[in-house]
């Protein structure tokens, strides 16, 4: 059963520009770093700390942009702004997930020495880093795909940084130069596959696709049932926001019931609150004329 979600929209706001402040001082520090080590994997989790950034600044102007109301223009508002900072974040992702690949091969077939002690020391700044924005972001990453994508690009950086630190310490210890492009291919893999998992339900919102947790044909079953109800068609089930779910649909009162309309349309409310749907439009129809051969879903 879905849930519903009161969240305080200005909540958070401070911790996100703390963490976007921090992340930029850090990507700074390790670009310097892996320029003068020659790490490739250092750099590699530098871009990913700069997309972090960005990713926050995007979170943060979309949570901005959504909290401003309806207009003539904007019938349905700007909540969807959030949903389309998630896409940008996550496309930008898989874009960085890419690029990092082809900078390994390279690396692979190119190697350069890298100073493991310069790596280590770096890395283990940035991770202290990356957990403190991790734990800035944590809290709202539940309640919002747009922040979410912010904390996954967050997580993915504390844990190249991890990598990162192994890369160097082996390269000190043994002298294993081709670890620094393993690892990139590592810090890749991890965000391609972080990405393509959470981009999907993004898309499924922008798609106006159900709602994940509903089950369009028993909120059908249920209105069906409603007493006065002969049958449902023409409906639609989607998402205007991340947690706002909608519903219309026609509705065909039964031979007689015409006069009872208003109390079945509250029972028809009622029922869909209860499966969570706050947001429907029914358009009621009486048995003698209701549509013929309709759809049950959509229109034709």
């Amino acid at each position: 059963m879905p849930h519903d979600h009161h969240i305080d929209p200005k909540a958070g706001d401070g911790r996100l520009i703390w963490a976007v402040a921090v992340n930029l001082g850090l990507t700074v520090a390790q670009i310097i770093g892996g320029l003068l080590s020659g790490s490739l994997a250092l750099i590699a989790d530098a871009l990913h700390n700069l997309s972090d950034a960005v990713a926050l600044i995007i979170a943060f102007a979309a949570r901005k942009i959504a909290r401003k109301g309806a207009t003539p223009e904007m019938t349905f508002g700007y909540g969807r702004a959030e949903v389309i900072a998630a896409l940008i974040n996550y496309t930008t992702l898989i874009l960085l997930g890419i690029y990092l690949i082809y900078e390994a091969v390279l690396r692979l077939f190119n190697p350069e020495v890298v100073d493991g002690w310069l790596v280590v020391i770096i890395a283990g700044i940035a991770l202290v880093v990356d957990l403190v924005t991790a734990a800035l972001t944590f809290a709202m990453s539940k309640d919002s795909v747009n922040i979410r994508a912010a904390f996954l690009h967050n997580l993915a950086d504390a844990l190249g940084s991890v990598a990162v630190i192994v890369a160097g310490t082996l390269i000190l210890l043994f002298d294993w130069q081709i670890i620094d492009p393993l690892v990139t291919f590592g810090i890749a893999g991890y965000i391609l596959w972080m990405s393509f998992a959470e981009i999907g339900g993004v898309i499924r919102i922008l798609m106006l696709g159900t709602p994940g947790g509903f089950d369009t044909q028993s909120i059908l079953a249920d209105m069906r049932a409603v007493e006065g109800v002969q049958d449902i068609h023409h409906a639609h089930l989607w998402q205007m926001q991340e947690h706002d779910a909608a519903l219309e649909a026609h509705v065909v009162l039964a031979e007689g019931r015409w006069g009872d309309a208003d109390q079945i349309k509250d029972a028809l409310k009622q029922a869909l609150a209860k499966a969570g749907i706050h947001h429907s439009t029914l358009e009621l129809e009486c048995a003698r004329h209701a549509c013929h051969d309709a759809q049950v879903i959509g229109h034709s």
